[in-house]
């Protein structure tokens, strides 16, 4: 109990004034020289800050009194906060809880309003820091805990946003001994553990209180090992900053770690302790709290005649101080020890005036908490009114903000909907400029092979003709020079097309094979076909079949004894054209054998250049464009070869 009212006192002072270090008589002079309202206003506050710390709280009160005076003449609302502040702390030293709780509530208003204006402004932020701390204090007071919590926590989180340790550890102590007083041990040796790191960093001389409560907890939850370390920890704080009251109720608290696990000697030693501690200071509060732990121990040992001697010397002090409630617990020991004595008169004299004392107690405690309950309710009334205008303001800027929201959404959307449009607009244009490029690319590729193949067709023809003359003589030469330029200029017609009609291609293959069966006397015989499902204006790309003809010729019927066969035939199967070539010659991989043995060996470009002009084809339409080379046998003889050309169906249009 006493330490709990030691601790209260310690943490009011966690909220006292902002510059503490100012003194009385230079602020006096400040006052006197205060050109303007707002410096007076500020400069009183200070002077009741400094009037506090040196304990004369009549002068405090005033000039709290004239701060607000002088603020509410000119609206100064930081000045009207800090002075109820002051006027609250004031209050609370003469014990006059319920207006301390009006000029807290009044100053948290202020402060919360002047936020609202201006998020930014730490000492409106300190304020409400402040404001909210001291309405914990009063709710902790009336012992209504989870409001004191609520406020205590309010005010740690703005200290915890200026980082002001010192500030912290107070409030943590005030935190932990709200759920210390709840039952809430964990919760309150989170708390005294926060506390307890910062005062060691910050050297706080009252680290030991606070070292003491962490003890205390421990001791509730019954882990004595630990309990006892904490214990003799808070001693030595307590050797290095001399505090007569804490050490007081130290020896007190350690004391009953002693009852708890069964040594009565120690717990009796110490509490002796606390009576000489307590004695030392007068304090004689602390000596009747001990007292009383000193009776109780005496009444569970059944030693009934110290047991009642205790008592009474908690009675006399009780009177002398006009403490109500260690008045009633010492008639309540002595009517309880007179009763194992067999007193049945001094049992119930003692136990009628412990009821009588009970009964003033309650009509105490109830007429002080209607007026608590009233001023609650007037707190919570205004505290509603208060949370329906910020919902209020929450709520509009809210819409405001929501509104906001949704245009910069749409322009958003918008912008990337022109975007998405222009992207796509230019992409498609990109797109087709790179589908035509390639396109060219591809058909001027197919040009160059095409080029290539001229000159590779035409070496050939003009050889044909050297060995005509040499053979043939004269008139031969003319009549094959006469079918020669018929090809060449059908050649030369189609050269600039990347794509002739089937039926050209056909006669070019006929002028071509015409010219070769003059050339070799007629040694082979030929024949060039159309499915009738194949249109007119189908195409293919011109002379591409040219140099499967010419090695059908060349390297597969002329070098057989026997008369030779060609056969061309162009259909349709599976949506491509096929174009098969398709003689009875000594077969490809003979003919294949009788180049590389030959004494005249020269590099063919033919099929090399078909190659490409295929791979050329099947990526400018995406469509497969490829040969394949089968030697056609019977009964394991070799009967020829057959080529098969695939092409994608192509028109002239």
């Amino acid at each position: 109990m006493k330490l709990k009212l030691l601790l209260l006192f310690l943490l009011i002072n966690a909220f006292f004034g902002y510059s503490q270090n100012q003194k009385i008589d230079s602020l006096k002079v400040v006052l006197s020289k205060s050109k303007n309202e707002v410096e007076r206003a500020s400069t009183l506050n200070h002077l009741a800050d400094e009037y506090k710390t040196v304990g004369d709280y009549k002068k405090m009160l005033e000039s709290a009194e004239k701060a607000l005076e002088v603020s509410q003449k000119i609206n100064f609302k930081l000045g009207k906060g800090y002075a109820y502040l002051n006027i609250g702390n004031a209050s609370i030293v003469s014990g006059d809880y319920p207006s301390a709780f009006k000029s807290f509530s009044s100053a948290s208003s202020l402060f919360e309003d002047e936020l609202e204006l201006n998020k930014n402004n730490s000492d409106v932020k300190k304020g409400l820091a402040n404001s909210y701390g001291n309405i914990g204090i009063v709710f902790s007071e009336q012992s209504n805990y989870p409001k004191a919590l609520h406020y205590y926590l309010k005010s740690v989180g703005i200290y915890e946003e200026f980082k002001d340790d010192a500030k912290c550890a107070k409030l943590y102590n005030n935190i932990g001994i709200a759920y210390e007083s709840q039952s809430i041990n964990s919760k309150a040796l989170e708390y005294f553990t926060k506390a307890q790191k910062i005062q060691e960093k910050l050297n706080d001389p009252n680290v030991g209180i606070t070292l003491t409560n962490i003890a205390n907890s421990y001791l509730k939850q019954k882990e004595y090992d630990t309990a006892f370390d904490f214990y003799i920890k808070a001693k030595r704080s307590f050797v290095q900053n001399p505090n007569p009251r804490a050490l007081g109720e130290w020896y007190n608290n350690f004391g009953l770690f002693f009852k708890h696990t069964g040594n009565n000697l120690k717990a009796i030693e110490n509490w002796n302790q606390a009576i000489q501690s307590f004695k030392s200071i007068d304090d004689k509060f602390g000596v009747s709290d001990t007292y009383l732990h000193l009776g109780r121990l005496y009444y569970e040992q059944k030693k009934y005649a110290l047991a009642e001697n205790e008592a009474f010397k908690v009675l006399k002090l009780a009177q002398e101080l006009d403490v109500m409630e260690h008045e009633m617990l010492a008639e309540k020991l002595l009517s309880d020890v007179y009763t194992k004595q067999n007193n049945a008169a001094q049992s119930l004299l003692h136990f009628r005036r412990y009821s009588e004392l009970k009964d003033s107690l309650i009509n105490k405690e109830n007429t002080r908490k209607s007026v608590e309950a009233e001023l609650n309710f007037e707190f919570e009334k205004k505290e509603a009114l208060h949370k329906k205008e910020l919902e209020k303001k929450e709520l509009l800027i809210k819409e405001q903000s929501k509104r906001s929201e949704m245009q910069l959404i749409f322009a958003i959307l918008l912008a990337i909907l022109l975007f998405g449009i222009g992207f796509l607009i230019y992409n498609r244009i990109q797109l087709k400029k790179t589908l035509t490029l390639q396109k060219e690319l591809a058909e001027y590729e197919q040009k160059a092979l095409h080029l290539q193949m001229n000159p590779h067709f035409v070496f050939n023809c003009l050889g044909s003709i050297s060995s005509f003359i040499v053979n043939n003589g004269k008139e031969s030469a003319i009549k094959y020079l006469a079918m020669f330029s018929k090809l060449m200029r059908l050649t030369l017609e189609y050269s600039k097309e990347s794509l002739i009609p089937i039926d050209k291609e056909i006669e070019s293959l006929q002028n071509y094979l015409e010219l070769e069966q003059l050339r070799f006397n007629h040694k082979f015989n030929f024949s060039i076909t159309k499915s009738s499902t194949i249109e007119d204006d189908m195409a293919l790309p011109t002379l591409l079949l040219q140099p499967f003809v010419e090695n059908a010729v060349i390297h597969g019927v002329i070098p057989k004894k026997e008369m030779g066969t060609i056969a061309i035939h162009f259909t349709i199967e599976k949506e491509s054209l096929l174009c098969t070539v398709e003689d009875n010659g000594i077969g490809f991989q003979q003919s294949q054998l009788v180049k590389e043995n030959s004494v005249v060996v020269h590099k063919s470009m033919a099929l090399d250049i078909t190659k490409k002009r295929l791979e050329m084809i099947t990526s400018s339409t995406n469509q497969k464009a490829y040969f394949t080379i089968e030697e056609l046998k019977n009964n394991n003889q070799i009967n020829g070869t057959k080529v098969v050309l695939h092409l994608p169906i192509q028109y002239i249009t």
